[in-house]
């Protein structure tokens, strides 16, 4: 209860009056005047009611202590019983708390930081969030149910606008043991087929372990090198990188029986393949329009080192000029086709014949040369379909097509065939999608018997005009044309010659995105784009492999000729694996580094210091048993100054919540009107005495 006022006249004129009651009735007490302690009552009372006292009567209800309840959520409570424990101990709490009246618990999942491609177990961020709509003082305490691995504890370990004991309440088992491997230095980027090298630590947690540990090094899902690794010191693995792009490094440890998760028994990293210049020798047999076309488009390839040879005067050729007066450079055959083959990334003849230049023998180097992985690319005229040719030579046993030993002269559109439209090569070529397509006549090709491999461009009468074969372990490309340079010219509005040529030697030298039959995986954001080039008309579903074991379906769909897509949505960072008929890739997502999966072994220090300094407790759920046991419960009035080892203490509020208030004037009614009667009253009876 309290008492207020509300005046009946404003406070000045109120005081005025009350000032004059009372020099008149100090005036009549001095003169000692009868009846005038009467009229000092009643001028008294008056003022009073001119002030307008008023009895409040506040009903107030007590509020309810809230008790936090933080459940991790994080990935690395997926491991083991971490999850039933902690929805065990969650319904515990919910009993043990629901005994005590006053308590409101609250339970907030958190923990599972699935915005960030860096995962880690974010406990406490946002739990003032969740908790805003609760004053501090209402706030009991906070109990978090986690493995104990929480990477935002505050540095000074006090919540903000949290006021009250913070408890942890540990999951897992006490005698956990991990082992787990890190990348302590790896390079970015690296030269493509050459060594690289990277500083690499496997850490046993929880158990001492001196035995070496075999560690297997993968590159792009290939197994390259095996080696041991003693614990806790630093080892340096060696590896290369077999193509340009992105190649994702695999790093994996041998499992220790027992141990906790062999989720972080690898870690992956991305590196980049940067090839060195590629160098392509092109071997023009005589000088002729075309030529000029393959020189410029190699030589504007700042990654290319290009090495051209026009064959000016053949051996056959003697018009009695003494050598000594020729400025020619000697054709270094030997140096070139034996002594360096193997340094050339492709070999282009453009119109070579043989014509007693190589001999005989060089023909079966340059075959051999593509069956151990080299790429060769004939671009032909009517050479080819002579008796010089070199089909006739030992190059034949790598060439997918044969001379009939004939020309077709007549003008065609090269068009793509249905191969070709499919092919990544020639798939979207500018101007080949309308009839005829929108791109300059050729005039002559040369007839070749059915040819392996596959035909990708269709000359007059759909005769074969580009061949691509493999071999071996090399590849082979043959244009049956030479008349490619008049789209470099502009005839009847020119021709893709640039993409075209670009692509054929490109994938001459294994180009990944030009593999007809290729699975191709790439992360955005938490999303997976899948991409599978195939030459077929239909793929099966892909499979994709979650980090924990788990696999999804993907269906991909054909969003242009040879190539289907589909997406796959992740709910975990880590590495996956993607699948698809005979193929395989690996794509990582999220950072590859993430805290979450560094340490995995459940603790209790981490949340120590914060406990303590909040006077609360932290102690495992399984103290060995098996079973999920809580600490017991204290609850507490006032401030917490001490904690108690053994029970989890919960601060209770005093805070109410105001319902309605009953107010009583003093001297409103007939209460008020009896009262100054009363006293005027008194003093007539005191003057008529």
């Amino acid at each position: 209860m309290s008492i207020t006022f509300d005046p009946l006249l404003s406070l000045s004129l109120i005081a005025l009056l009350a000032l004059a009651a009372v020099a008149f009735a100090g005036l009549g007490l001095y003169r000692r005047q009868r009846g005038m302690v009467l009229r000092t009552i009643a001028l008294a009372l008056l003022v009073g009611a001119l002030i307008n006292p008023v009895i409040l009567n506040e009903e107030r209800e007590p509020l309810s202590t809230i008790v936090a309840i933080a459940a991790d959520r994080s990935q690395s409570q997926d491991v083991g019983d971490r999850k039933a424990q902690t929805d065990s101990a969650i319904d515990q709490l919910k009993t043990a708390l629901g005994r005590f009246s006053g308590i409101e618990t609250r339970v907030i999942d958190a923990g599972r930081d699935t915005g960030s491609d860096t995962p880690s177990t974010m406990l406490f961020s946002n739990l003032a969030s969740e908790l805003e709509d609760v004053p501090p003082s209402r706030i009991g305490a906070v109990i978090s149910i986690t493995d104990g691995q929480v990477h935002d504890i505050p540095r000074d370990n006090k919540l903000s606008g949290i006021d009250a004991p913070v408890h942890g309440l540990i999951t897992g088992k006490p005698d956990e043991f991990d082992r787990r491997i890190e990348i302590v230095k790896a390079p970015r980027f690296g030269l493509v087929d050459q060594e690289q090298e990277l500083t690499l630590r496997v850490i046993d947690d929880g158990v001492a372990q001196s035995a070496p540990a075999e560690v297997t090094v993968r590159v792009n899902g290939e197994v390259t090198n095996r080696m041991e690794a003693t614990p806790g010191e630093n080892r340096v693995a060696r590896f290369r990188l077999p193509r340009a792009g992105n190649n994702i490094l695999e790093i994996s440890v041998a499992e220790i029986p027992g141990e906790v998760t062999p989720i972080n028994n690898r870690v992956v990293q991305n590196i980049d393949g940067i090839r060195e210049n590629l160098r392509v020798l092109l071997v023009s047999g005589e000088p002729h329009a075309g030529e000029r076309a393959w020189r410029n488009l190699l030589k504007s390839d700042a990654s290319v080192d290009l090495i051209h040879f026009t064959i000016l005067r053949p051996p056959e050729k003697q018009d009695g000029t003494p050598i000594n007066e020729l400025s020619l450079i000697a054709f270094p055959t030997r140096e070139l086709f034996v002594d360096k083959i193997k340094d050339f990334d492709l070999i282009i003849f453009d119109r070579y014949q043989h014509r007693g230049v190589l001999p005989i023998l060089y023909y079966d180097n340059i075959a051999q040369y593509v069956k151990e992985g080299g790429a060769l690319l004939l671009v032909s005229g009517p050479e080819h379909a002579g008796a010089e040719s070199i089909a006739y030579t030992p190059l034949s046993t790598v060439l997918p097509a044969m001379p009939t030993g004939s020309m077709n002269e007549k003008a065609f559109f090269p068009r793509l065939s249905d191969l070709g439209n499919r092919h990544p090569v020639t798939r979207g070529l500018t101007g080949a999608n309308t009839e005829p397509p929108h791109w300059g006549r050729w005039f002559r090709s040369v007839t070749v018997n059915p040819p392996e491999g596959n035909i990708l461009m269709d000359g007059p009468d759909k005769s074969p005009l580009l061949v691509l074969n493999r071999n071996g372990e090399g590849r082979v490309a043959m244009l049956l044309s030479d008349q490619g340079w008049l789209w470099a010219r502009g005839f009847e509005g020119g021709g893709p010659h640039v993409d075209l040529y670009r692509r054929i030697a490109h994938w001459l030298m294994k180009e990944p995105a030009l593999e007809e039959e290729a699975l191709t995986a790439s992360s955005r954001g938490r999303d997976i784009e899948i991409n599978r080039q195939t030459l077929g008309k239909q793929v099966p579903p892909a499979s994709v492999r979650a980090p924990d074991g788990k696999t999804s379906e993907v269906t991909l769909t054909e969003t242009e000729p040879g190539r289907f897509t589909g997406t796959f949505k992740t709910a975990a960072t880590g590495l996956y694996e993607v699948r698809n008929g005979n193929f395989t890739t690996l794509v990582h997502v999220g950072a590859v580094d993430a805290p979450e999966f560094r340490q995995m072994v459940s603790t209790t220090e981490k949340l120590a210091p914060m406990a303590r300094d909040s006077r609360g407790i932290v102690r495992r759920l399984d103290q060995g048993n098996g079973t999920v046991e809580l600490p017991q419960i204290l609850t507490v009035r006032g401030q917490v100054r001490v904690s108690d080892p053994d029970r989890m203490v919960i601060r209770m509020t005093d805070e109410t919540e105001l319902k309605g208030v009953t107010s009583l004037p003093l001297f409103a009614g007939f209460m008020g009107l009896g009262l100054l009667a009363l006293a005027i009253g008194s003093t007539w009876w005191r003057e008529g005495r």
